[in-house]
């Protein structure tokens, strides 16, 4: 498969090769307990009671307690609501489905999108996995493709560009009277970051900004000086425009393509102990403990997370936690199958290639795809709560390549590669 990954020197767009399954084997399903961020502020108190030591997660301290107390503690329902949200659609390109689930968590904190004409050559797909509340997510899922298509550089045809810099266009919305005011009509309650110094978070007025003017204006109000919200999420995008794909990744949701039955992922899950990563959060003052940054939060890159960007000294690709994606570009061709995005709701439970393996079983025996998705759904929720796998909230975004992909007129890279794009083999 040949990855063209786009380079963007003035903004330090770091950016990782594809990853695959080494030797055409499964990766190994990866497991996590609830983030810290999850809990409500009550759970976090309990969970220091529990344990004193603030460099300690709280979340392993109440796993400790057993399934009845969380259940108790309002982490996970009694029962699991399996009930689904579903669409499908298609144009003359693609088609798609999906599928989300609350499962057994007390709340649904992931949001997505599905746009087949984002304009008349483009499709947009998202999904958006929330921690500590579900604002950001459905924040992100209503402005982030909007933010791609007004900016200059998807006018020009350089969708990398216009993704990398919507995602850090959604941390600056998010502050200010503007933000506060957009954040409250999406219906989750917001806490302001509270005991720090004025001067040390960047204020909206004179905030970063890669996107010139544009008509979120400035409000003056009672929040005016709101530094954004606490709680965050993760970003996992795909645009297809004729044979191209773009995708862009922040955190640990993940972009996998199925190319002629073998799964390839084309993003990389932003954990602590990424060297890379690691050290990023250790120059800009954090620290990795137990496998969180400051004891706390289990990804390193998501947009939100506001107490994790406080340093006005710093760019927002340095800051402890970065909206920074990864950018890949690929070219499609006839041997593509279908696309999957998903929260780690899924991939806690199946690895990249088992699942495109189990959607090969059985997309051809379903009606539609989001039943496919449905079917994924059911396979990864657990019994119980007891393991901890299978219990969290779960999206899924499918989408099938129509054939022949190489009719489609090409993609042109040429002006990227002009601008210093890199290419890589997936080895």
């Amino acid at each position: 498969m040949r990855v063209i990954s786009h380079s963007q020197p003035q903004h330090q767009l770091h950016h990782s090769p594809p990853l695959r399954d080494r030797k055409g084997r499964a990766d190994p399903p990866r497991t996590r307990s609830p983030r810290d961020s999850d809990l409500p502020e009550n759970l976090r108190l309990a969970a220091r009671r529990i344990h004193p030591s603030r460099h300690l997660s709280p979340t392993r301290n109440l796993l400790a307690l057993g399934e009845t107390t969380l259940i108790n503690m309002g982490i996970y329902l009694s029962t699991p609501k399996t009930d689904k949200f579903s669409e499908d659609g298609e144009n003359d390109k693609l088609k798609f489905g999906l599928s989300s689930m609350q499962g057994w968590r007390a709340s649904m904190e992931d949001a997505h999108s599905a746009l087949l004409n984002l304009d008349n050559e483009t499709s947009f797909f998202g999904v958006f996995d929330g921690h500590g509340g579900r604002v950001v997510a459905k924040f992100c899922a209503k402005y982030l493709h909007s933010q791609v298509l007004r900016s200059e550089a998807y006018s020009a045809g350089d969708l990398g560009t216009a993704v990398h810099r919507a995602f850090f266009r959604m941390d600056e919305m998010m502050r200010g009277q503007r933000g506060w005011r957009e954040l409250s009509a999406l219906g989750d309650k917001i806490n302001k970051i509270g005991g720090m110094i004025e001067g040390l978070i960047w204020s909206p007025r004179g905030s970063y900004s890669n996107n010139g003017q544009d008509d979120w204006s400035f409000e003056e109000g009672p929040h005016s000086d709101f530094a954004g919200p606490t709680c965050g999420c993760t970003a996992c995008v795909a645009l297809i425009r004729n044979n191209q794909l773009v995708v862009a990744n922040a955190g640990d949701s993940r972009c996998v393509i199925s190319r002629a039955g073998q799964a390839y992922n084309l993003s990389r899950d932003h954990k602590p102990e990424l060297e890379a990563e690691r050290d990023r959060i250790v120059k800009a003052g954090g620290f990795i403990h137990m496998g969180r940054i400051n004891g706390s939060l289990n990804l390193t890159r998501a947009i939100g997370d506001m107490e994790f960007k406080q340093n006005k000294f710093l760019p927002p690709e340095k800051q402890i936690v970065t909206a920074n994606p990864d950018i890949n570009v690929v070219e499609l061709c006839d041997d593509d199958d279908f696309l999957v995005l998903a929260c780690d709701g899924i991939w806690d439970c199946m690895s990249s290639q088992q699942l495109v393996d189990f959607i090969h079983e059985h997309i051809q025996k379903e009606s539609s795809l989001s039943a496919v998705c449905e079917r994924v759904l059911d396979r990864c929720l657990a019994p119980s709560t007891i393991g901890g796998e299978g219990c969290d909230n779960m999206t899924m975004v499918l989408v099938q390549f129509k054939k022949p992909i190489t009719q489609n007129k090409k993609a042109d890279v040429g002006e990227q590669s002009a601008k210093g794009v890199e290419e890589a083999e997936i080895k």
